[in-house]
């Protein structure tokens, strides 16, 4: 059986139905051309026939010259007692005009009688039928066996006739929905390995993460026999979300000889998964295998100290390989060989003995001492290493801000800010409105840089933490802020302290723009 295992994301419909997650036409079309040059598959984007945006996506991605994805339309059966050439649904996908046409049916017999109340015969025939018509058409045709593990458990035998009518109908490919999500792997490898042997066309797999164990399952899958997978790529998706394809990539592709995307490709896996979670305006998990900030993050002092003699005692792969870079986080468990480390990535030639090693460590613990807390917030250490090393500059300069909060006659809190700020010797004022005094302000200083650094356009925060350290001291009490940014590609966090909250808020916020302005000099100077 060949290594190759088509990866067939549904991030544009599927993962539309998650909460909180609403794409524009141009959002999709962004993701679209993503993950066409990331190398995947398949992508499904939704019907055309539902709604007037995925109407209007269809027609724009048709002008998209793809170079590897195949596009996908996805649709039901024809209703029961209708002929599919007279059933709407079925007539709108055509509207599509994409390659491929996945269709899904009943494989649950239970489905059949009590949901959409037909015979098993007929449900049989309206798979069959829809396939056939689909393939008359000259379309690539993906047939989901919707709950076909729960049909299998229940009634193995009509489950596999579900799929057998699909084959008949001439399907390209025959995936085996967990539509629940609520089988375990082991389950899932006794059954995957039963039905390969029933059919000679490509088996695929499509798991929901409610029981946490999605990856698990597609990868079981994979390993006994199937060679297509489907999922979200950061695994967004209704209620607990869709199969992590981020996740199966890497462990498919790096961890094991599985072909998944172009070898060159799976260097990009971290670097995508950001630029989806940006587009998609979600917040990627932090602790996300491979590709969250976590992943490749190392605190106590012994793991640090066994990575840095053998990277392998505490990482399982190396990082680079997926596009990920490994992180020490500077903590009171760090130690001062750590602090030296990190020194070291913005200064090489400095050493433990060094007068300045000294006042960046004193520095250090009279920050901790006021409520500074770096682990996690390695941007804003950098920042202190820099104004110490006299390798730090201010690219804007605070003269004042105002903050002004109101509840309007419709009961919505919104608040305003006024900011003052020197740029380049100059004195910029402006005003904006957001949905609270950190929100405000961050637009407003935004609408003042913008102008003078319009490389900050794609920056924009991703996580806002607040903590109070001193609970002792009630409404006196020193707050510490942690705000993560991103740019679509990096993550960085910075952290603010202060009796005052919006304050602490401000000092985590000028951290966060002035170590991306930083990085980008850095950048342009390395360049020249």
């Amino acid at each position: 059986m060949g290594n190759k295992v088509a990866i067939f994301d549904s991030s544009l419909r599927d993962g539309a139905q998650a909460e909180g997650i609403s794409f524009s036409v141009a959002d999709k079309l962004r993701i679209l051309e993503l993950l066409d040059s990331h190398g995947v598959d398949y992508v499904e984007a939704g019907n055309p026939g539902s709604n007037p945006k995925d109407l209007e996506f269809f027609a724009l991605a048709r002008k998209i010259a793809l170079r590897h994805t195949k596009l996908a339309a996805f649709g039901s059966t024809r209703r029961r007692g209708v002929k599919v050439e007279d059933d709407d649904n079925v007539q709108s996908l055509l509207l599509a005009d994409t390659p491929v046409i996945v269709i899904f049916g009943k494989s649950w017999d239970f489905h059949v009688t009590e949901i959409i109340r037909t015979t098993l015969e007929e449900n049989l025939s309206m798979i069959r039928d829809t396939v056939a018509f689909f393939k008359a058409k000259g379309k690539e045709v993906i047939y989901d066996a919707e709950h076909f593990f729960d049909g299998y458990k229940h009634n193995p035998k009509y489950a596999v006739d579900s799929l057998r009518a699909a084959a008949e109908g001439g399907a390209d490919c025959l995936v085996l929905c967990d539509t629940n999500g609520g089988t375990f792997p082991t389950e899932i490898g006794i059954i995957v390995k039963k039905v390969v042997s029933l059919f000679d066309i490509p088996l695929g797999m499509h798991a929901h993460n409610d029981c946490g164990m999605a990856v698990a399952n597609s990868v079981a899958a994979v390993e006994n026999g199937a060679r297509h997978v489907q999922g979200t790529y950061i695994g967004f998706g209704e209620r607990c979300g869709n199969a992590n394809l981020s996740t199966i990539i890497a462990n498919l592709g790096v961890k094991r000889d599985y072909e998944c995307l172009p070898a060159e490709q799976y260097r990009n896996i971290t670097t995508i998964a950001r630029h989806i979670a940006a587009i998609s305006n979600v917040a990627l998990n932090e602790r996300d295998p491979y590709v969250g900030n976590c992943a490749f993050a190392h605190k106590g002092g012994m793991h640090i100290d066994g990575v840095n003699k053998a990277a392998s005692s505490f990482e399982h792969i190396n990082p680079e390989l997926v596009g990920g870079r490994r992180r020490f986080l500077v903590s009171e468990v760090s130690g001062r060989s750590m602090i030296l480390d990190k020194i070291r990535e913005v200064d090489p030639s400095i050493t433990k003995d060094d007068a300045v090693t000294d006042r960046i460590v004193r520095r250090l613990k009279e920050m901790e001492h006021e409520g500074y807390q770096f682990e996690g917030a390695e941007s804003t250490f950098e920042l202190v290493i820099r104004k110490q090393l006299g390798k730090y500059r201010s690219f804007f300069e605070l003269e004042h801000f105002k903050i002004i909060g109101e509840q309007p006659a419709n009961g919505e809190y919104g608040s305003s800010a006024i900011i003052k700020v020197k740029v380049d010797g100059k004195d910029e004022i402006t005003a904006a409105e957001g949905d609270g005094p950190v929100h405000a302000l961050d637009r407003a200083l935004r609408k003042v840089l913008d102008s003078f650094y319009p490389e900050l356009s794609n920056v924009h925060l991703t996580d806002y933490k607040v903590r109070v350290i001193n609970g002792r001291d009630a409404t006196g009490a020193k707050v510490r802020v942690l705000l993560q940014s991103t740019d679509g590609e990096s993550i960085w966090t910075t952290v603010g302290v202060s009796t005052d909250i919006i304050e602490a808020s401000w000092l985590a916020l000028v951290d966060s723009i002035e170590y991306k302005l930083l990085k980008l000099e850095e950048e342009k100077i390395l360049a020249l």
